[in-house]
């Protein structure tokens, strides 16, 4: 599942509104947002959400709110009536600090209900099971973190989904956007700390692959190239990398990684077979820094036409073509292609 975030400390207006359609139409299917910021005044707080909710239906969209013991205390609300929640058009809350397990047992009986993937204990569960939960409607969702270094560890973060998913809950994590970012840091609201800087898509196929069941992008927006480049991932699982140089018969091809990884490179298992480009050898051997898309030439013998990338700075050699270079934000993204994973290459503009 794909959502991304829409925020009430500022007006929602027709680009909002139009932002909101666009992503609807992409894809995306839900709509996170926050409910318990303390500088916001609590009638324009709600009359914004349902603004927000009415637009979202008009889409066949989730709205999630985020919200806290305090947060329902400022907005009048009791937590044993859900029916005053879902009078907004909320279809669900991410629950914050303060409210138990028994509380959030009787909320799951008519709603979905977010927990804090992050803090959710073993005992939580056991409660939750004693009141009579109802799982199917319980998802664990990570949190953004809004300043630099506060991020989470990966290995820490994979261990912990790994065990969410034994317990039967859905991951939920969050991306940083390209777009407007949200204040008052701008620094980008990533769930991992590794993820503040590169690009969205690179931060959303990381984390599907540690096992994350649902992306979020955390900031007010991406851009259209980056809304739709991640849809177009969550529909496809092919890897878009953008090459400076790519001859023209590679241009949109669709290749593999060979299902026995090397360390050095990417290998693409049909190169050998389809014979897409020369292989008469070039005149100087150059050398081959992280990125570089090669082509083995008739000197590697049985080897010729063979098409690599470089994972790694690697020295020249005269049995290689250097035939273009990935460009450096997608970079990123060549330790994240695996066993037999499919990989697309487009020129760079």
């Amino acid at each position: 599942m794909l959502g991304f975030s829409v925020y009430l400390s500022r007006e929602l207006d027709a680009g909002t509104h139009e932002y909101i359609h666009q992503m609807a139409q992409t894809g995306y299917e839900t709509v996170f947002t926050s409910l318990h910021i303390p500088e916001d005044d609590v009638n324009v707080l709600l009359t914004r959400l349902r603004q927000l909710t009415a637009w979202c239906q008009e889409e066949q969209m989730q709205v999630v709110a985020d919200v806290s013991a305090d947060g329902f205390e400022r907005l009048g609300w009791s937590l044993q009536d859900y029916q005053t929640v879902s009078s907004t058009g909320l279809t669900g809350l991410r629950i914050d600090d303060g409210i138990n397990m028994r509380d959030v047992a009787l909320l799951s009986n008519h709603m979905l209900v977010a927990l804090n993937a992050s803090t959710l204990s073993e005992q939580d569960l056991t409660t939750l099971r004693t009141e009579q939960a109802n799982f199917d409607n319980i998802e664990a969702w990570h949190n953004y973190y809004p300043r630099p270094e506060t991020g989470l560890d990966r290995q820490w973060f994979l261990s912990k989904n790994q065990w969410l998913h034994q317990h039967g809950l859905k991951v939920m994590a969050f991306v940083p956007g390209d777009g407007q970012r949200r204040g008052p840091l701008f620094k980008g609201l990533p769930t991992l700390e590794e993820h503040r800087q590169i690009r969205p898509i690179w931060a959303t196929v990381d984390l599907l692959n540690l096992d994350v069941d649902s992306v979020f992008v955390g900031d007010e927006t991406v851009t259209e190239d980056t809304m739709k480049t991640i849809a177009a991932y969550v529909q496809t699982e092919i890897i878009s990398l953008h090459v400076s140089g790519l001859p023209e018969k590679l241009q949109g091809t669709e290749w593999h990684n060979r299902p026995d990884v090397a360390r050095d490179v990417i290998r693409f298992q049909e190169a050998r077979t389809r014979q897409l480009l020369s292989t008469e050898p070039g005149e100087v051997a150059q050398s081959r820094p992280v990125g570089s898309l090669t082509v083995d030439n008739s000197r590697y013998g049985r080897y010729a036409g063979e098409i690599q990338i470089t994972r790694h700075d690697l020295p020249a050699d005269k049995a290689v073509n250097v035939v273009g270079r990935v460009c450096q934000a997608d970079r990123v993204a060549l330790d994240l292609i695996d066993a037999d994973r499919a990989v697309q290459l487009v020129t760079d503009d």
